[in-house]
């Protein structure tokens, strides 16, 4: 047991540096290239990666029998992705992180609204730590915000909904299917605006480029794959790591400074994700039938 969590968080670092390499490749690339561009890159290097994997897995798993769903899926990620990759450019890398920490909560929303699942006491105190943390981080009214950060919290939204129909897409369909269907449709969504002021990258820009194909897959893989061998419980805390590491990435290369309003407002945030990853943790162990249990550490099941 000990070992499968250390080899947990050896995954969980893969994701942690994957995610903070993705924010500084776009920081770097964004004042040569648009939104729009960068976009329509990652998606091409994602499609070619997903393809090669399925080339060997076998294409069988890519069925169309949600493809209106995984299209409504992917224009609401795009504009989570639009949010992402527009904020890393123009605000602090913290202050993206922190809105992004965000996302859970949202989709507890939507999942309510679409997917008819209750929302308790528990969960409720999780949205309001969270709306109170985004409201301390953004600070309205006390400064000038930037647009950066309401577009970031529009594509948080974005995400939170995108993660609702990933959910009720994965009832049916395999990752490397709905990642496949990622890359397809949203590669058209990035390219189509990214053509009428296209840009074309030099030679020493590509090794950046890469970096931002390659980064949101592994970051993905390495996450499911901590989860397969520990319990959310302990993987979740360990991707709240990632607002400190970036924030002293941003500091070590950026110059950024945080304030104390961004600490309490990220607080608030990772504080109500973990008053709702605690609750769901306490409901599975109280509606786990005791037939199951089992002293086989091995017999954990994989989670997506």
């Amino acid at each position: 047991m000990r070992h499968s969590v250390v080899i947990a968080a050896a995954w969980m670092a893969g994701t942690l540096i994957s995610f903070s390499a993705m924010a500084v490749a776009v920081r770097e690339l964004s004042a040569d290239f648009g939104t729009f561009q960068l976009l329509a890159i990652r998606s091409f290097i994602g499609l070619l990666v997903i393809s090669a994997i399925l080339t060997r897995v076998g294409w069988t798993q890519v069925s169309v029998r949600n493809i209106k769903t995984h299209f409504a899926r992917n224009l609401v990620h795009f504009g989570g992705q639009f949010g992402w990759f527009y904020a890393i450019a123009l605000i602090p890398l913290a202050a993206v992180f922190a809105i992004e920490f965000t996302v859970p909560l949202w989709t507890m929303i939507f999942a309510a609204l679409l997917l008819n699942e209750s929302i308790s006491a528990s969960r409720l105190l999780a949205i309001a730590f969270g709306i109170t943390g985004v409201i301390v981080v953004l600070r309205p009214g006390w400064s000038v915000v930037h647009p950066a950060a309401f577009v970031m919290l529009s594509g948080a939204f974005a995400y939170g909904l995108s993660h609702t129909l990933t959910k009720k897409l994965a009832e049916q369909d395999t990752p490397l299917c709905i990642l496949f269907y990622m890359m397809l449709i949203q590669l058209p969504l990035g390219l189509v605006p990214a053509v009428f002021n296209w840009v074309t990258p030099a030679a020493a820009q590509w090794p950046w480029l890469i970096v931002v194909g390659i980064t949101g897959l592994s970051a993905h893989y390495c996450m499911v794959r901590a989860l397969s061998l520990a319990d959310a419980s302990v993987v979740v805390p360990l991707d709240f790591l990632r607002l400190p590491l970036i924030a002293l990435v941003g500091y070590a290369l950026y110059s950024e400074r945080v304030d104390e309003f961004l600490v309490l407002g990220a607080g608030l945030i990772m504080a109500g994700n973990l008053i709702n990853l605690i609750w769901e943790q306490k409901r599975n162990q109280s509606f786990q039938p005791v037939q199951q249990v089992s002293t086989n550490s091995d017999s954990r099941p994989i989670r997506r």
